[in-house]
């Protein structure tokens, strides 16, 4: 049961992502979250050699080094009586250790058919809130998910992942594509745009195929916008892609100029002072929405510095190291390299629930750990 319990952990730990982002299922959610932090910290607890043998492995050093950097913080700006900052720190080591137990005890599983899971869960979960509310354009789309940006984060990782992870798709797979993309432009998110570009340059490079496609994406763009939707093109064409996002990087800012070379705690992720926040925008601004900005309130300069270089650092030797030819690997490479361009406009890396940043730790630890098995042999 606990073998089980270490190779499929990570499977229910990201996929309880989405019973929390659903109202209705959402104590569930939070229930099995509590359920997977216990077992793992007595499993880790009673198997001292797993320790030594993953936690402490090579490629897992800069999860382990960010636990440190955690660790330290902790003790140094935290007491025993701040409850939520001792919460983030243990629920991030849980975090780290899921991924590289579930990395080491089922590597192949992760390689070869992980993906096609997270394909059919998102496709129930669309089918799902169809039958909730099949009208798709008739505001920004959430189908059964609470927040129209969540029901995007699925409807793209899932389009990403069946795209790249062969070099030719079926055709029922070329319809699946197709129903990922209309889903994501829905939500009225912008950032699908930048996903989907993201995907199409991973796949085909700069190609002449890739430009035919981008002739193709500015003439629907054109016709898109005559429409009176709220898509994610019609969307970004009123708004542009940082538009509302302006005010919250301003007070992001001054928040962090508050506390500039230690920040405000590890509980304080995504945080801004609502002291500073005039009245008439509260309620407006309520978080960073950039990933680098809620590192620095976070952790402040010195630490937060140190953590974002630990990242880029991660993501740059992975690119280097990958072989992009490999469409076992390339989806994962995709996230590595996605979500820290999609990290200036919304608040990736510091959470401990949110889809994206889960797969994105994942899919560095499990490149490095590819990376060391083709240095070092299986």
């Amino acid at each position: 049961m606990i073998k089980w319990f270490l190779k499929y952990g990570f499977v229910i730990y990201l996929l309880n992502t989405v019973l929390l982002s659903i109202e209705a299922t959402f104590s569930i959610g939070y229930n099995i979250f509590l359920f997977l932090m216990t077992i793992f910290s007595l499993i880790i607890l009673i198997n001292p050699k797993q320790i030594k043998l993953i936690i402490f492995h090579k490629s897992f050093n800069f999860l382990l080094l960010l636990n440190l950097i955690n660790l330290f913080y902790w003790l140094v700006f935290h007491d025993l009586s701040e409850y939520e900052a001792g919460k983030y720190l243990i629920s991030k080591a849980m975090q780290f250790s899921i991924i590289s137990f579930a990395i080491v005890h089922n590597y192949a599983y992760f390689k070869k058919e992980f993906m096609k899971h997270l394909v059919y869960t998102v496709l129930c979960v669309i089918f799902l809130g169809l039958i909730i509310d099949p009208f798709i354009f008739s505001g920004r789309y959430s189908g059964v998910i609470w927040n129209p940006n969540m029901l995007s984060s699925f409807t793209t990782m899932a389009f990403g992942s069946l795209f790249l992870m062969k070099k030719k798709n079926t055709n029922f797979e070329i319809a699946v594509l197709f129903i990922f993309l209309i889903i994501s432009l829905a939500t009225g998110s912008r950032d699908v745009l930048v996903a989907i570009a993201i995907a199409f340059i991973f796949k085909y490079g700069f190609s002449l195929r890739n430009i035919a496609y981008l002739f193709f994406a500015i003439f629907s763009y054109f016709i898109i916008i005559n429409f009176q939707l709220n898509t994610s093109i019609n969307r970004f064409e009123s708004q542009s892609l940082f538009n509302d996002r302006l005010l919250q990087y301003k007070y992001a800012y001054e928040t962090i100029l508050q506390k500039p070379f230690f920040g405000f705690g590890l509980d304080k992720y995504a945080f801004i002072n609502n002291e500073i926040i005039p009245y008439y925008l509260k309620g407006h601004i309520l978080s960073s929405h950039n990933g680098y900005l809620a590192i620095l309130t976070q952790y402040g300069l010195i630490f937060g510095l140190i953590v974002i270089g630990i990242i880029f650092y991660k993501v740059i030797h992975l690119f280097i190291k990958i072989d992009k030819k490999d469409p076992e690997l390339l989806f994962y490479l995709y996230i590595a390299c996605y979500i820290p361009i999609a990290a200036m406009y919304e608040t990736f890396f510091t959470g401990i629930n949110e889809f994206q940043t889960i797969l994105f730790w994942f899919s560095l630890a499990f490149l490095s750990f590819t990376v060391f098995k083709k240095e070092n042999g299986d």
